[in-house]
């Protein structure tokens, strides 16, 4: 059954290429939905002792291994991709990229290459799957991103490219002093602190260019604001979480020597990338320029409270994942409901939408609440135990990174109060249409869910953090 994790994918991605246009939408949310079932299905009979369930695990090539399989870490980011991956769809039904049928199997070969990240336990495929993420996200982008797109994709692909290049090198140089590239074996390859430091900064590289984390994150604004909505969702949703489930199952597993010595300059880095998107964030006009800066803030205190390596920073940077893939996809369709009806993002030109959109209006302030972690959001609970876990390693790092809550609160509320209230500004707003109410009102379910409860989360991945941490010793002694 797990192998139609990769076929279903497939087979959507090329048989959505001959049916015709207008049977499009309906195809892309099915093959959406029937991946969501196999991963479902494959979540149920996951026995959640934290150990992994591999489905295909033999020698292939020249140490290579067909090495796949899956844990709670894995299973939690296989099902927020394919929750997300409908959602984005439906997000999209008024849009004639709907039935576009070169951007619906671009949307297929990516949850392909997302599949492949997360259950990939053989580091050249993990490497090979990352490197396919790549090119359906740019192409959507090229092909139907703003018209002034070239440069700022072109970039986004430099950076990425050459990060890439960086962790592919620190593989091999692995590789070297390791059997096959099963992950196992890899960990099994003892190094020196120095020789252990250089070879995860070939990851981090990697990984800091996509989270992304300051200063690697110069290609973000440009490439969010200039992609379509969907390419910004993918990008914002799920694309660069791939980054963050890296560091947690192949970074640090890979060189605990390292830790010791990029602990503190990764959660420097990460923490300056809180405080500065934030800060940029409020003194921008584009909304959507807005969001994408508040996504590298959020995004920056997750890193951090991985790089602490503590079990409930870990915890909580798991259900922030969660809540951040979803809460970024709820506020660029907001953006893009904006757009679509007024034909700008400037909030300058914004206003008094409230007033003639209520039910959007509504949506939209419960977005606003759920990006700031207000309690009972999915939210609270994340940034509680990863600042919790950051304050504990230490206490200016966790105070710093804090601002967060203040600067959060400031930008969000202020994009929201300058587009839904003051003078209104156009005779006519529409309010939502069913798709996109569907897709806000799923969303926002899900964070009040995941936020009275958030053991449906951490009862789940728990067991598998306790697993990568009792078999991790660093000389750090985390």
């Amino acid at each position: 059954m797990e192998l139609l994790l990769f076929i279903l994918p497939l087979f959507f991605a090329l048989s959505v290429l001959i049916i015709p246009k207008q049977g499009v939408r309906a195809y892309g949310i099915i093959g959406s939905l029937a991946v969501l079932g196999v991963v479902i299905a494959c979540m149920m009979q996951y026995n959640n002792d934290g150990t992994t369930h591999y489905f295909v695990n033999k020698p292939w090539l020249a140490g290579i291994t067909l090495s796949f399989g899956y844990d709670g870490i894995s299973l939690l980011m296989l099902l927020l991709t394919a929750v997300l991956v409908p959602l984005i769809l439906v997000s999209n039904f008024k849009n004639e990229l709907a039935e576009n049928r070169l951007f619906t199997s671009m949307v297929f070969f990516m949850q392909l290459g997302l599949i492949g990240v997360f259950i990939s336990m053989d580091g050249l495929w993990f490497y090979i799957f990352w490197e396919i993420t790549l090119i359906p996200i740019f192409l959507i982008s090229w092909w139907f991103g703003a018209p002034e797109r070239k440069a700022a994709l072109m970039k986004f692909f430099i950076y990425t490219f050459v990060g890439s290049l960086a962790m592919l090198a620190a593989l091999i140089g692995i590789k070297v002093n390791a059997p096959t590239f099963y992950i196992e074996d890899l960990k099994a390859v003892t190094f020196t602190c120095k020789t252990a430091c250089w070879l995860a900064m070939g990851f981090f590289l990697a990984f800091a260019v996509k989270i992304p984390i300051f200063p690697f994150h110069t290609w973000q604004p440009d490439t969010y604001t200039k992609s379509p909505m969907a390419g910004t969702m993918l990008l914002s949703g799920i694309m660069l979480k791939m980054a963050l489930y890296g560091m947690i199952r192949w970074m640090i597993p890979l060189f605990p020597e390292a830790v010791a010595c990029l602990q503190w300059p990764v959660i420097i880095l990460a923490t300056i990338g809180v405080v500065y998107g934030a800060i940029i964030a409020i003194k921008q006009k584009d909304m959507k320029r807005v969001f994408a800066f508040a996504s590298m803030s959020h995004v920056g205190l997750i890193a951090a409270a991985i790089m602490v390596w503590d079990f409930d920073a870990l915890s909580g940077s798991m259900v922030q994942i969660v809540n951040h893939g979803l809460v970024a996809v709820g506020l660029f369709l907001a953006v893009e409901i904006i757009e679509r009806r007024t034909g700008t993002r400037n909030l300058a030109d914004l206003g008094g939408f409230a007033k003639q959109a209520p039910k959007f209006a509504f949506w939209f302030a419960a977005l606003a609440f759920a990006s700031v972690s207000v309690p009972l959001t999915s939210g609270f609970i994340g940034e509680f135990l990863m600042l919790k876990g950051l304050v504990q390693f230490d206490m200016i790092a966790g105070i710093v990174a804090g601002t967060t809550l203040i600067l959060g609160a400031v930008y969000t509320f202020r994009a929201y109060q300058l587009s839904m209230y003051g003078p209104v500004t156009r005779d006519q707003f529409a309010d939502l249409h069913w798709s996109e109410l569907v897709v806000l009102a799923i969303i926002i379910l899900a964070v009040v869910i995941l936020g009275v409860y958030p053991a449906l989360i951490t009862d789940f991945v728990n067991p598998s953090l306790k697993v990568v941490l009792e078999t991790l010793s660093t000389p750090s002694g985390l």
